[in-house]
Parts: C-alpha cells; sequence; structure tokens
C-alpha cells in the first residue's frame, strides 16, 4: 500500500462493511423463523411446513438469482465510472428492500415479501466493489491481508447482527417488538452506511476502463469462466465452495427450528458465537498468515477441514455440541475465503479487478441460486439432506482444487 494511515481508506472499508454485514446479520435468523414458526403468525397454520419449506427454498433463491443479473454491471460500471457512486447506488437499493421487507411482514403480503427481496438482490453488488476498492490500493503482499480485513468486518457484524436481530424479533423481550422490527433497524444503518459513504470513502479507482456493461452479463461470465483455461478450473472451485456453504447457511436455521426446537433467539445467539470465531479468524489468524504462508497452499488445508467440519454438525444429538463444532465450521470459512479471492485476484490485471472479481460475485451467486431451490424440496424429505449436501459440494470443490487447479500449476 502507497498511502498512509491518515488518509488511507480501509477504515472507512471497514466501517462500510461492518455495517452491511450487521445489517444481514439481523435478518438471519429472523426470515427461517417467519416461515418455520406457528407462532410468527405470517402464514396461517393450515398451510403445512412442506409448503412452507419449498416458499422458503424460493424466498432465498431470489436474491442471487437477481444478484447474478446486477452485481456483473455494477462491478463493470464501477471499473468505468469509479467504486463510489456505484457503492451508493448499491446501498440506496438495500436501504429501500429492507424498508419493504418490513412492510410486507406486517401486511403479510408474500408478493411484497419477495419483490422486497428481489430489489436489493439486483442492486446488492456492495461486497464486490469493496473488493474491487481493496484490489485498488492492495499490493501482492497485502492483498490477502486487506481482504481479511473485509472478513473480520464480516465476523464483527456477523456477533452483533444475529443477536440484535433475535432479540428485536422477540416480543417476550419488548411487547412491541416483532418480525418486522429488525427490519426497520437495517434500513437505518443502511442510511447511516449511505451517508459514511459519501463523505468519508474515497475514490479508490486509479485507471477508469470501458468495461463492457450487460444486463445478461452474469449469464455470459459463467460462460467465460469455463471458457479461459486461466479462470476454467479456479472457478469451478468457487462454484462448488459456494454451493457446499449456501446449502449449509440457508437451511442450518431451519434443521435448528425442526430439530431442535431452536427460537429466533437462541438462532441469534449461536450465530453470534459463530461470528465471534469468523472475527478472529479473519482478524488475526488470517492477518498473521498473509505473507508467509502462500494463499494457494493454505487453502489445500482450508477447504478439507470445511467440508469435514460441515459433516461432523449432522452427529450431535444434543445442541450445546453446535457451541463446539461451529468455531471449526467458521475458522475453516474464515481462512478459505480471503485467501480464496486473492487467487481469483491474482489471476487478472490492475486494470481487470472490477471485472474479474465481478464474474466472482456471478459464480458465487450461481452457487447461492441452486441451493434453496433444491433444499426446499430436500428438506420436505428429510431436514438432514441438505447439510450432508453442504459436505459433498465442498468436499468436491476442495478435490478439483487440489488435484486439477494446484496440479496445473505446479506443471
Amino acid at each position: 500500500m502507497t498511502k498512509d494511515r491518515s488518509t488511507s481508506p480501509l477504515l472507512t472499508i471497514f466501517l462500510t462493511v461492518f455495517i452491511d454485514m450487521l445489517g444481514i446479520g439481523i435478518i438471519i435468523p429472523v426470515i427461517p423463523a417467519l416461515f418455520f414458526e406457528d407462532s410468527s403468525g405470517f402464514f396461517n397454520p393450515t398451510v403445512s411446513m412442506d409448503h412452507r419449506s419449498i416458499l422458503y427454498g424460493l424466498l432465498v433463491a431470489c436474491y442471487p438469482f437477481m444478484q447474478l443479473f446486477g452485481a456483473p454491471m455494477l462491478g463493470a460500471l464501477s471499473d468505468r465510472y469509479g467504486r463510489k457512486p456505484l457503492l451508493s447506488i448499491s446501498l440506496v437499493g438495500t436501504m429501500v428492500g429492507y424498508l419493504l421487507f418490513a412492510y410486507a411482514i406486517l401486511t403479510n403480503n408474500l408478493i411484497l415479501l419477495f419483490f422486497s427481496r428481489m430489489l436489493p438482490g439486483f442492486t446488492g453488488g456492495n461486497i464486490s466493489i469493496i473488493l474491487s476498492a481493496i484490489a485498488d490500493i492492495s499490493d501482492a503482499k497485502s492483498k490477502a491481508k486487506n481482504f481479511g480485513l473485509v472478513g473480520a468486518a464480516f465476523g464483527i457484524g456477523f456477533i452483533l447482527g444475529p443477536a440484535l436481530g433475535g432479540i428485536l424479533a422477540d416480543n417476550t423481550i419488548v411487547s412491541w417488538f416483532n418480525h418486522a422490527t429488525p427490519f426497520w433497524l437495517t434500513a437505518g444503518l443502511t442510511l447511516v452506511n449511505l451517508i459514511i459513504v459519501q463523505f468519508r470513502f474515497p475514490e479508490t479507482l486509479k485507471e477508469k476502463s470501458e468495461t463492457p456493461v450487460s444486463l445478461f452479463r452474469g449469464l455470459s461470465n459463467v460462460g467465460k469462466s469455463f471458457q479461459q483455461p486461466a479462470l476454467r478450473t479456479i472457478f469451478a472451485v468457487i462454484l462448488l465452495l459456494s454451493l457446499g456453504f449456501s446449502f449449509f447457511t440457508q437451511f442450518f436455521s431451519v434443521y435448528l427450528i425442526q430439530e431442535f426446537d431452536y427460537t429466533v433467539k437462541n438462532i441469534g445467539l449461536l450465530y453470534c458465537w459463530i461470528g465471534i470465531w469468523l472475527a478472529f479468524t479473519q482478524g488475526f489468524i488470517v492477518r498473521r498468515m498473509s505473507g508467509r504462508v502462500p494463499s494457494g497452499l493454505i487453502l489445500n488445508y482450508s477447504i478439507l477441514m470445511l467440508s469435514l467440519s460441515l459433516g461432523v454438525i449432522l452427529l450431535p444429538d444434543q445442541s450445546f455440541w453446535f457451541y463446539i463444532i461451529n468455531p471449526f465450521i467458521a475458522i475453516a470459512q474464515g481462512i478459505t475465503s480471503p485467501n480464496l479471492t486473492t487467487v481469483v485476484s491474482e489471476q487478472a490485471l490492475a486494470t481487470q479487478q472490477g471485472e474479474i472479481l465481478g464474474i466472482n460475485q456471478s459464480m458465487q451467486s450461481l452457487g447461492q441460486l441452486f441451493p434453496p431451490l433444491i433444499a426446499g424440496y430436500l428438506n420436505t424429505l428429510n431436514s438432514n439432506f441438505p447439510l450432508l449436501a453442504a459436505a459433498a459440494f465442498t468436499l468436491a470443490g476442495w478435490l478439483v482444487y487440489v488435484f486439477i487447479f494446484r496440479a496445473s500449476k505446479r506443471e
């Protein structure tokens, strides 16, 4: 990095990601409870759990489906017009989405509920823009460390967000709290985030480029990633890992509700515990590893650890074990994510960072799209099946990485 601490945008980037993740974390325990807890009141008690499971999968899938179209457009536009204006547009869409979701809960409007997730999905390219900004200001040695800083902000937001969401949705704590309350707060936090970006986020793009912009760029990105030999294998790894981790994140809460009778507050507290370990991993372990151990080598072990940890999550018959097993998942994912982003970023020129990370976001969106559609049906058969799929896809990602991608690099 060439800038000193007084002018470095890293602090503003950290605050931006933290507030964004805090908003995301707040809603994590709420949406599954809205669908699977009878006390939520959103569905008539006569609506079967199988029907709710399928609807829940469709609702979760609509966000990455729209992100598949929107995120690459924002990434390409940020290469052309700068990171700051496109990040602002993304945050406006996110804020409006939260407001509409809260209103949809209060009015029991299922159609509006879907629309309110689709809108921020389309405009939700803020993380890919943030990653592009970090790539702008980082050199080869500091890149993994700075990506890890984003992960630390994710982790801290993950500590506070789910616990706060679980509390705000629990009317036994405060009588006027309900499932819409967390979304009013997240809308306010996103407004604060937007203000911070306007006044404290410096433009990091040094050299603008005429990256093509297209509504269907996300779909073409998927095809492009498999057409280029240098990208084909690593993006296959990203897709498999995204599929695996999405099965886990999108249906672990459902598993806790159905098999262990977790309440929205219990889910929030468990995810808070996971967030503590995620923040520790990306704020301390990753930064200690950065520049000392190559990212490519780290992934040999962290992806395997993630797969094994996801498989073990199905073994406990008492819920206290989740507080022991989930830290291993958090550590493995916390190490894998920034190092994998580093490996992807290294495949592109400085003028292509927004484009290459846009492709990266497209692959992740594709990986987040199919699991809820599939898991919604799998869950009607057996609540274990989505988590089994999580471990299987992650293991497949590790096999492709070690025996194809790394092997080709050695050759």
